[in-house]
């Protein structure tokens, strides 16, 4: 086995092969998932909590039926009703689980950092369903395994990410990973949504979409983040969606077998065309929601065989 890391917090410290070999693993669990009896028992007797301080009913609910299908005893914490809100810390909140004695954490957070911390204080597995402005590995992950699935290769592809780089850990953990499997990434935005570190993440920037789609293979359009916006990064949404909205015209000028890929929850007629968005040719986003439960049974099956060696390791 060529995956060895106690948690899953980010695509930055994974190494390609690492990265294959989960991906590998995740099309197992792909054809797993379209059988009538979709139920392994490889995380029988473990426990998965699912820790969501920030709402996502989408990765929340793929974690959840991840768990579930591979036979763990899965536990959902209301965090946004909890004692948190009563002032409760993160080191509190840390022993609190060691007491409970889980194998397998998932946590989401609003702060950058806050999962990586959380890491160092319990004793179990964490995997980061998203933290801050930082990462989101399980997202890019998935969104690699349905590129690879479409394209039949994961390297040396032309692939645009377009919209509200600035605020989304999406974009980061995917520049991250797309650029270890050896692609040429792209963003594309106006300059109030780019990160200002933009220029030292190794990728080309453009402004004017239909020159930054010029030849790719991959369209991957990103949601406008409001909730992380505190001033007016566009003009308005219709002004976005004219020079930044995914739509048959803009994407004409990319490859005529580009894929069009979103992360959800989209804004129609704002980041992307409906009817564009819906095009069983063109877009496959719909195959981005099944990799994301096939991709969290990969994820949470490596980990659990680390603990279970670890465990047996520590026993001699």
């Amino acid at each position: 086995m060529t995956y060895r890391a106690r948690h899953l917090l980010g695509i930055e410290p994974l190494h390609p092969v690492e990265i294959t070999t989960l991906l590998d693993l995740a099309d197992t669990y792909v054809d797993l998932n379209r059988q009538a009896v979709k139920h392994s028992d490889v995380l029988a007797g473990l426990t998965q909590i699912n820790m969501f301080f920030e709402a996502s009913t989408r990765t929340q609910a793929s974690f959840e039926l991840a768990g579930k299908r591979l036979g763990a005893d899965v536990m959902n914490m209301a965090m946004q009703a909890s004692s948190i809100k009563k002032g409760e810390t993160l080191i509190d909140t840390a022993l609190t689980l060691n007491a409970m004695h889980p194998d397998l954490l998932v946590v989401r957070h609003p702060n950058s950092g806050a999962v990586d911390l959380l890491a160092q204080k319990v004793n179990c597995a964490v995997l980061n369903a998203g933290d801050g402005r930082h990462e989101h590995p399980t997202q890019a992950l998935l969104d690699a395994l349905t590129i690879r699935r479409a394209k039949g290769r994961l390297h040396r592809l032309n692939v645009a990410i377009c919209g509200d780089i600035a605020h989304s850990r999406v974009a980061r953990s995917n520049i991250l990973l797309l650029g270890k499997m050896e692609n040429r990434v792209r963003l594309i935005g106006p300059p109030t949504l780019m990160p200002s570190e933009v220029r030292e993440l190794g990728v080309e920037v453009f402004e004017d979409m239909r020159e930054g789609l010029t030849g790719c293979d991959v369209v991957m359009m990103l949601r406008l983040q409001k909730e992380r916006m505190d001033g007016g990064f566009i003009p308005s949404e219709r002004e976005y969606y004219h020079r930044y909205g995914l739509d048959p015209e803009k994407l004409a000028y990319a490859k005529d077998d580009a894929i069009v890929m979103h992360p959800g929850p989209m804004n129609r007629g704002v980041e992307i065309d409906g009817i564009l968005a819906d095009d069983i040719n063109r877009s496959v986003i719909q195959e981005q929601v099944e990799m994301g439960v096939a991709v969290r049974m990969a994820a949470m099956d490596l980990l659990a065989r680390n603990l279970r060696a670890a465990a047996t390791d520590g026993a001699a």
